[in-house]
């Protein structure tokens, strides 16, 4: 599964015949890992998380880094999220990213590509997990890199954000892997990746297509926050619906897993971003969708602390994505509205 974000404004060469969007799939999925012998273990200062403000692929990494508490064990490198003709670039201008690679003094994104394969051919993409000590690419695929950052850095953190002594089993525990495996799967083909088929769209019968399913899975996800459907009622059995309120903040009950992180640094670019500027424009998350609504905002403020630590919202960066989608559309001004980015908590408070 592809989750690798775009490093063109000409998207002609990621569409087939009949206009439809196609994401080419991830070129670096190594892995870092605990076992003896691996040729990418972990270590503290070891591996660079580059990645812009923007990118909802680079989202998951910086949401997950944060989450874990890592800021210490794996440093970030943060790109404007204005591109290039060459990709992603550094912006000494611009307030909240660095100036320049601080590895290497490099100006643009693909100059690391490069230095990990003279020969490399494909994109220049965001996040990228990078090893200073081999001085190569470990992953540019998001849904890898979170899943190392979840459990492999583990010895140098407290023991309470260890995965192994959370109470629930952690972001991707056994007991509801298969349930995760199989939400994933949907979501990114519908909604993770169908805002860009309907956004990318080059001709009107891709984009009638896609903007319909984009809006079915919205809907569907509106009814399994709302009734237990699907994974959550399977994996909370059949007494589901007997669960208290609080057991419904996250998508799988009272416990936040990687299922919502994967959806999150969607839905809360969707009004401000998607609705306008990728013509995903049927409904809004704040008007039409009161469950995924509510869900969104007890992440974004932290309304259960001890399981997001502020994360959501500390690593939301509206300022980069309405300026990236802008751009992106080929619109170029970015839009005031809607305002506020996010409503209150208490506006879905009963």
């Amino acid at each position: 599964m592809g989750s690798t974000d775009h490093d063109h404004r000409d998207y002609s060469d990621i569409k087939d015949s009949s206009g439809k969007f196609r994401r080419p799939d991830a070129a670096f999925r190594n892995w870092i890992s605990r076992e003896e012998g691996a040729e990418f273990p972990p270590a503290k200062d070891r591996y660079v998380l580059y990645l812009n403000l923007g990118c909802p692929w680079a989202h998951r990494a910086n949401l997950v880094r944060s989450l874990k508490g890592l800021e210490d064990v794996i440093q970030m490198v943060v790109m404007d999220y204005v591109m290039g003709p060459e990709g992603w670039v550094y912006n000494p201008e611009r307030s909240g990213t660095d100036p320049k690679d601080p590895l290497y003094g490099f100006t643009k994104h693909k100059e690391l590509y490069m230095k990990a394969d003279p020969n490399y051919a494909g994109r220049y993409t965001v996040p990228v997990l990078w090893d200073k000590q081999k001085e190569t690419i470990v992953s540019n695929e998001s849904s890898e890199i979170i899943r190392m950052l979840y459990t492999e850095f583990d010895e140098f953190l407290p023991e309470k954000l260890r995965e192994s002594n959370k109470p629930n089993g952690g972001l991707l525990p056994s007991k509801l892997r298969q349930q995760i495996e199989e939400q994933n799967e949907w979501v990114y083909n519908t909604i993770n990746n169908g805002v860009y088929k309907t956004g990318f769209a080059a001709s009107q019968s891709a984009y009638d297509e896609n903007v319909k399913i984009l809006f079915e899975n919205l809907d569907r996800m509106e009814r399994v926050l709302g009734e237990g459907e699907g994974p959550v009622r399977h994996a909370l059995g059949s007494n589901h619906r007997h669960v208290t309120k609080q057991a419904h903040q996250f998508i799988f009950g009272a416990q936040l897993s990687e299922a919502d992180i994967r959806l999150y640094t969607t839905i809360i670019r969707f009004d401000v971003g998607y609705h306008t500027l990728f013509r995903c424009n049927l409904k809004m998350i704040r008007h039409d969708y009161p469950n995924l609504h509510k869900w969104l905002l007890n992440l974004y403020w932290d309304g259960v602390p001890e399981e997001s630590r502020g994360a959501f919202r500390s690593t939301t960066h509206f300022r980069d994505i309405k300026g990236g989608y802008a751009l992106a559309s080929r619109i170029g001004i970015v839009p005031m509205g809607p305002l506020p980015n996010v409503m209150p908590l208490e506006s879905v408070q009963e």
